[in-house]
């Protein structure tokens, strides 16, 4: 039997992508097209006591200039999304995002006037001839300051700048804490990262009036989520708006929201009546999204064998100015996932979201996981080195064991079907653990310092709400073409290979005959988007539900046929045949014919091929991932080179293993920049220090190491295909194992903990220090 299902086919995606032949918003270009750009705050709090547009309007090539004032009562505020789920929820004050500042700016880089000009240059120049006077005020920068009495409010209407407070208690915490051996506490500072997509935001709009039709072109990852809300903020009926998404060049959760931008492009172009583009520059990308951005304390109780018997974990979100749609998101999944893998009988977990005047953060790839576990395995390894204990051995202690699941956590997640102790010991294995130990206890003073760093996490998968739904179309014309339509969108998953191996899989086709489409609301009505590594999860779901109609029908046209009960029938290389006589069959394109002609139909079977199916998750899927690094430290220099790099993922039943390698590897780089070089910086009074990539420092390919990786196939019980998240979970763990093994090589110098990134002269100031004691 020819199967798809597991095989490392290569990405149908990536030949028009590699020669250059991909469609980006970029490289749409209309007739009479007009150009956008914006003018945003220097100030990162002040009042705008005068806004001036007259020499802008009267530059040549303008056609427009918009501020708040022009736009007032047409455009609502950005809303967030309501958080839906959420238990003792005691505070959820979310401000909206203004689409132009109003009578203040609160974050350096909002925006506070836009121009559309005959070109870009010109909408630039123009700029320069806007006046604005601003009385720049005290800004409130660290959630912590900011939430305190007798701090700059931000807003009126939010009260001491608290926009979320959640609490959460489960098990008796204050028996734990009493009857410990051992209590470790540990604050950490979970720097604000830039997710940096290869291709920046940028929207184009063509209103036609004479159709009644608004069509935008949106590098999102959500068309359908866009298309509502231009339609309410905007208010335009639903049959006249088109949302397209060309290709897109990463996002990693930035995409999943809405802009300022997204709304005015389409406002404008119907003003104007021609079509409009915006594109996004770096420092503009760099200024309109953060994810982390997280200060945290974490309190563990243990016995002296280092069993944990209860925890304390407190956030204090930094959530910028405004609220974004996955605002919440994060320091939500943050407080929620923080007991990782492991059995804590007793938690207290509380949430503090601080309105601060920085750029507004959400969702970012791993969205809340990876602080939580960095907390969570620091805290581990701090309670390792407390006790005498090794750092292996302190989890495998505190597992949840094997015969436990489904395993309901004190604070009511549930956990499918996992087996953490293989996957960690499978790590160990390939890490080559216990050598690197002894070979690090071996370093004199003054050679590099050798450190080990382990990591094991979980990662929550399909998100919440109205997100667990998606449906999907299969439709077989009568040539036996195959199309698959689905409501996610993908921008760089790879799910077109994946999705037209399971229709090759189901229907028996090859999989480079079968078309994947998506990200157009013209095609396809319905969809919720690609983030929270949903896309296989419930998007492919969906499309397995409407193949597996698609292949019941034709199996039983095929058994009228061929005179054989549907149960006989095989779909396989592209032909349809009884199991009891296979060189006797059909081709999948006369069995398509023969579905779509009634008079060749058994009775009561209406013709065609056409399946239109939904999926909804019942519960999250959690993936597993154990990871190892290995690091050697230079004490002249601070510079840290990572020696060998392990990392074996559980993420369920695996359609393509190429694509998951790849999605492991992005997630890991990703890891390795939070841990060592990534950070945004802001100077006291609110600026931006970190605005270009010669000051926002990514990870290159020559400084990441060869990754040794494996896979476990523990398949979950939430859904048909039995898959588990993949776009996240490497992000989690890689972070802390390498910030574990930096320190694991300098504690015999007496340094406990250090934030990333640990740059270079973090790390030698810190060496340095410690030595000078």
């Amino acid at each position: 039997m020819t199967t798809y299902i597991g095989q490392p086919v290569k990405r149908f995606e990536d030949a028009a992508l590699v020669t250059g032949q991909g469609s980006f918003i970029n490289d749409i270009v209309l007739p009479g097209m007009l150009h956008a750009a914006v003018l945003r705050s220097d100030y990162a709090h002040a009042e705008i006591k005068s806004l001036d547009v007259t020499d802008a309007r009267a530059f040549p090539g303008v056609a427009a200039v918009l501020t708040a004032a022009d736009i007032a009562g047409a455009i609502p505020d950005i809303p967030s999304r309501p958080m839906t789920g959420v238990q003792a929820m005691d505070v959820f004050n979310a401000p909206g995002h203004p689409v132009l500042a109003k009578d203040k700016a609160c974050y350096a880089g909002q925006a506070v006037a836009i121009v559309v000009a005959s070109d870009q240059y010109t909408a630039r120049e123009a700029l320069e001839l806007i006046h604005v006077e601003y009385q720049p005020l005290p800004p409130a920068l660290e959630p912590r300051d900011a939430v305190a009495d007798g701090a700059p409010v931000v807003h009126p209407e939010v009260p001491n700048n608290t926009a979320m407070e959640v609490t959460q208690r489960g098990g008796d915490v204050e028996a734990a804490f009493a009857e410990a051996d051992h209590i470790t506490r540990q604050r950490f500072d979970a720097q604000r990262i830039a997710p940096i997509p290869m291709e920046t935001r940028g929207v184009i709009a063509d209103y036609q009036p004479n159709e009644g039709m608004l069509t935008v072109w949106n590098s999102t990852q959500a068309a359908h989520r866009v298309k509502e809300h231009l339609a309410d903020m905007l208010q335009y009926p639903e049959d006249g708006l088109r949302v397209i998404t060309p290709e897109v060049g990463g996002t990693f959760g930035m995409k999943d929201c809405i802009f300022p931008e997204d709304i005015l492009v389409p406002y404008l172009s119907m003003m104007l009546r021609s079509p409009v583009k915006w594109i996004e520059d770096r420092q503009e990308n760099l200024l309109a999204y953060h994810g982390r951005g997280m200060d945290l304390d974490m309190e563990l109780a243990v016995k002296s064998d280092g069993t944990i018997l209860g925890m304390q974990f407190t956030v204090f979100a930094d959530l910028g100015a405004y609220f974004l749609l996955t605002t919440a998101s994060a320091p939500f999944n943050a407080l929620r996932r923080v007991a990782g893998p492991y059995h804590i009988p007793a938690v207290q977990l509380k949430m503090v979201g601080a309105v601060t005047n920085k750029t507004p953060t959400g969702a970012y790839r791993g969205t809340g996981g990876p602080e939580s576990a960095f907390c969570m395995e620091r805290s581990l390894d701090m309670i390792a080195q407390d006790l005498g204990l090794d750092p292996v051995e302190v989890r495998q202690r505190n597992f949840v064991p094997v015969d436990a699941f489904p395993y309901e956590t004190a604070t009511g997640v549930t956990y499918d079907a996992a087996d953490y102790g293989q996957g960690f010991e499978r790590a160990l294995e390939l890490a080559d653990y216990y050598r690197w130990k002894t070979e690090a206890g071996q370093r004199g003073p003054n050679e590099p310092a050798i450190g080990v760093g382990i990591a094991a996490i979980l990662k929550s998968s399909g998100a919440s709400g109205h997100h667990r739904e998606e449906r999907a179309r299969v439709a077989i014309g009568p040539d036996g073409s195959v199309s698959v339509y689905t409501g996610i969108s993908p921008h760089g998953q790879g799910n077109v290979t994946s999705f037209a191996q399971m229709a090759a899989e189901e229907l028996g086709v090859d999989p480079s005959s079968v078309s994947v489409h998506y990200g157009d609301t013209a095609e396809f009505p319905f969809g919720f988007g690609t983030s929270a590594s949903r896309g296989l999860i419930v998007g492919g779901s969906a499309v397995f539900s409407a193949l597996t109609e698609a292949r019941r029908k034709m199996a039983e046209v095929a058994a009228h046929v061929l005179h054989c009960p549907p149960d006989d029938v095989r779909l396989e290389r592209g032909r349809a045949y009884d199991v009891n006589t296979p060189d006797a069959g059909m081709a999948v394109p006369e069995l398509a014919t023969a579905a779509h002609n009634g008079e060749l139909l058994p009775v009561g079977l209406e013709p065609g091929l056409d399946f239109t199916t939904s999926f909804t998750l019942p519960d999250n899927p959690h993936s597993f991932a154990a990871h190892v690094a290995v690091v050697e430290v230079s004490k002249d220099t601070g510079h840290v080179e990572i020696l060998r790099y392990v990392g074996v993922h559980d993420c369920g039943r695996i359609i393509n293993p190429l694509i998951v390698e790849g999605q492991i590897h992005g997630g890991i780089a990703q890891g390795i920049g939070q841990a060592l070089t990534e950070g945004i910086a802001y100077s006291q009074d609110g600026q931006p220090l970190t605005g270009s990539l010669m000051d926002y420092a990514v990870p290159r390919s020559k400084s990441m190491p060869d990754l040794v990786l494996d896979t476990l196939n523990i398949p979950s019980n939430t859904n048909p295909l039995g898959a588990k998240g993949i776009g996240s979970v490497s992000t989690v763990p890689s972070p802390v194992a390498v910030a574990n093994a930096v320190l694991d090589a300098l504690a015999p110098l007496g340094i406990r903990h250090l934030d990333t990134p640990l740059t270079p002269e973090k790390v030698w100031r810190a060496i340095h220090e410690a030595e000078a004691k």
